[in-house]
């Protein structure tokens, strides 16, 4: 088989908050930004990685869903409990401490799980939980 993770769904809440931290906090390019009535769907990527993308996208859309579920949908997202994504980096430390100095609320440093893995955790404007794992050297 040859099937590959090509993109994953993140919710937001202010896409304008959530497009400056993906470009410019993250460090991701923005490869579609698309706006339909009073919504919006911005597809970014790590940089020299086309074929893996994060769709950012309003929270709760959909005909299917209740103002009250929508409500609902938008208190999970913010307790960053609803959606999330794993990440991985070449150097954590270093990275961590640049999304620091970027304004990234960082959750959890650095940190040697019992598991075997170092990871951080962060959280982006909408509050999804990013957690970056260390890439084995």
């Amino acid at each position: 088989m040859s099937i590959s993770i090509h993109s994953s769904f993140l919710p937001h809440t202010d896409a304008e908050a959530s497009l400056a931290f993906y470009r410019d906090v993250l460090g991701f390019e923005v490869r579609l930004d698309v706006g339909y009535q009073n919504m919006r769907w911005i597809t970014v990527g790590p940089t020299g990685q086309p074929d893996t993308a994060i769709v950012l996208h309003p929270v709760g859309v959909g005909r299917d869903i209740s103002d009250d579920e929508r409500r609902t949908l938008e208190q999970l997202v913010a307790k960053g409990s609803y959606f999330g994504v794993n990440l991985a980096s070449g150097d954590l430390d270093a990275d961590v401490a640049r999304l620091a100095a970027a304004g990234a609320e960082v959750v959890q440093q650095p940190t040697d799980q019992d598991y075997g893995l170092r990871d951080a955790a962060v959280r982006d404007p909408a509050g999804n939980l990013i957690r970056i794992q260390q890439l084995p050297a």
